[in-house]
């Protein structure tokens, strides 16, 4: 008989009702709030549903969710009836056409947001179809799309999987407005509008609507910033790209301005971002009752959920501006850290519980050692429009600070029951290079043999489209060697490779090629690259054109020529240098 504890399961009671039962189980007669979501539900910050569901608990509503719910029949929505103010629609925590098909447009094999990775449990443009199901199920309840799906569609867009432009998410969905970004601000402000039965939802920052004809007839857009219109993308596709720089430039709570995108005779508004939630507000929100474990209906394991159990989310936004990312595009290019008091709160709750086996299997969020860095605390800041604070170079505002960072790395391992504290998500090397303290006690301490890096390419005028700097691999490479062997440690980097990058041809890609022949070097990933709704590299996928200059770029398209570049950076035979890694077969 084995000597190992049995894992403790927490009740249903403790985790949002997703059904009549959990319903009854706390006195509830109705919802004030229906959550639906195309991942499984997980009680977890990680998980936008769960962590909105929280929010709006901590202000008094009483919250449902139905997680993965039968899109093809209004019925599996009303299993806890019709909620008094509002149903919130999100996709889940990826696109549904990432989770649903490989970049080759080939059905994926394994959802790794459903229990027991199993795929088809949400349909393409999960958040249209729900928001278009829940108007079937409750006429006369407002809808509200909120996560990365909607917020990455919330203005005409090309849609990789269709290859098609689509018009904003709001035209097709019918939903009534889209939260986009990191939602806790602006929904808070819905509800409370809808509790105290104000039914104009417009203003709200990090928001968007859709007008109807009559309303458009009579806005005043004097003050507004209008983007090309549907008809006008549809007539000229390179007027993406217009589009595009005209959103990025926009993207900030301080000086960006609203936007008017025309669809037909209706205008799809949309606000500037919400302010970020920083300080003790963003501490508040990890520290709610998160069970931190999938609910208890489930029989078989989340794949998405085991990988980020034991980790812990310790700031918010991205500062890069990279062009094949939406991260600045959701959670926005201004930097938020929690208090190190705060996080050590939670991993010495993580230590507490039963399935907790001793290693802290991350302390990260966009960028791992951003933590305690700084961006919009100045006025230069709050007047700028430029989508990255690090391209192409580190701008002398941006505050780099490395001793946050540091403390929260010792105080974790200090914590009673902690072995081990890894920091598995992705990091800055240029910033790496400018913070040596940190980036010593990193390599000592926390990294579990491999420590994964993103140059994404070597090429100059490739990693210029990408907005990543062009020399600082090489060095960060040797000072990690430095420092691995100064602790007489064997320890490798993992790099990260994009192929088929907008005017990357062969010729470009060999650069890459050549210089993993040379220091025999076995790659672990290879990613071709994804045109994600939204981004400035969609822009030049789609129009042929350089996001700086305007001039035409060749873009790879034809499935057999991405594979040649994929093919480019596949294994090379077994290594032995001091990067030589194991080797592991390339994905997409």
């Amino acid at each position: 008989m084995s000597g190992k504890p049995t894992p403790k399961v927490a009740p249903s009671a403790a985790f949002l009702p997703m059904s009549r039962a959990g319903m009854d189980a706390r006195g509830w007669r109705q919802l004030d709030v229906l959550l639906i979501t195309g991942d499984a539900y997980v009680d977890h910050p990680s998980f936008g549903a769960a962590m909105i569901g929280r929010v709006l608990e901590a202000d008094g509503l009483r919250v449902g969710i139905v997680a993965q719910p039968d899109w093809k029949q209004p019925e599996a929505l009303r299993v806890m009836g019709a909620p008094r103010l509002f149903v919130g629609v999100t996709a889940g925590n990826l696109d549904s056409m990432v989770s649903n098909y490989t970049v080759a447009r080939h059905k994926r094999k394994l959802d790794v947001y459903s229990a027991g990775g199993v795929p088809g449990r949400r349909p393409n443009h999960a958040a249209v179809v729900y928001a278009q199901l829940s108007r079937r199920a409750f006429p006369g309840v407002p809808v509200v799309l909120g996560g990365m799906e909607a917020s990455m569609r919330r203005v005409a867009h090309y849609d990789y999987w269709e290859d098609k432009l689509r018009p904003s998410i709001l035209s097709d969905s019918k939903a009534d407005i889209v939260v986009y970004g990191m939602g806790e601000r602006a929904v808070r402000e819905i509800a409370r509008r809808l509790r105290d039965g104000v039914g104009d939802l417009g203003g709200i920052p990090g928001t968007a609507v859709l007008l109807g004809a009559k309303a458009t007839a009579a806005a005043d857009f004097s003050g507004c910033l209008v983007l090309p219109s549907w008809e006008e993308l549809q007539a000229d596709v390179r007027l993406l790209l217009a589009l595009t720089k005209v959103t990025e430039a926009q993207q900030t709570p301080y000086c960006g301005k609203r936007l008017v995108q025309m669809h037909g005779t209706r205008a799809v508004v949309m606000e500037a971002p919400a302010l970020p939630v920083d300080g003790p507000e963003l501490d508040e929100l990890h520290e709610y009752p998160f069970q931190r474990a999938a609910h208890p209906s489930y029989q078989d394991p989340v794949p998405g959920f085991a990988t980020i159990k034991d980790a812990v989310i310790v700031s918010r936004g991205c500062a890069g501006g990279c062009t094949f990312c939406g991260l600045g595009l959701h959670q926005g290019k201004f930097l938020s850290s929690r208090s190190v008091e705060s996080v050590l709160r939670e991993v010495r709750r993580l230590g507490e519980l039963p399935s907790f086996r001793g290693t802290v299997s991350d302390l990260g969020g966009p960028t791992a050692n951003l933590f305690g860095a700084r961006n919009g605390h100045v006025a230069a800041c709050r007047g700028c429009h430029r989508p990255s604070c690090l391209w192409p170079g580190i701008c002398p505002h941006f505050e780099i600070n490395e001793q946050p960072g540091l403390e929260m790395l010792r105080g974790a391992r200090g914590v009673p029951g902690v072995k081990h504290v890894f920091v598995q998500s992705g990091i800055r090397m240029d910033v790496a290079l400018r913070t040596p303290e940190y980036l010593r006690e990193l390599v000592q301490h926390h990294v579990s043999g491999h420590m994964k890096v993103a140059p994404e390419h070597l090429h100059p005028d490739v990693l210029r489209r990408m907005r990543k700097p062009a020399a600082d691999f090489p060095a960060f490479m040797d000072k990690f060697a430095e420092l691995s062997a100064a602790v007489g440690k064997q320890q490798y980097l993992v790099p990260y490779f994009i192929s088929s990058f907008p005017g990357c041809t062969e010729t470009e890609m060999g650069v890459v090629e050549q210089f993993l022949k040379q220091q025999h070097w076995n790659l672990q990933q290879v990613q071709d690259f994804i045109p994600l709704p939204m981004t400035a590299s969609t822009a030049m996928y789609v129009t042929g054109l350089d996001i700086n200059t305007g001039k035409p770029i060749p873009v790879v398209r034809n499935a057999g020529e991405r594979e040649k570049q994929k093919n480019m950076l596949r294994p090379n035979p077994p290594a032995t240098g001091r990067n030589a890694g194991p080797a592991l077969d390339a994905v997409d």
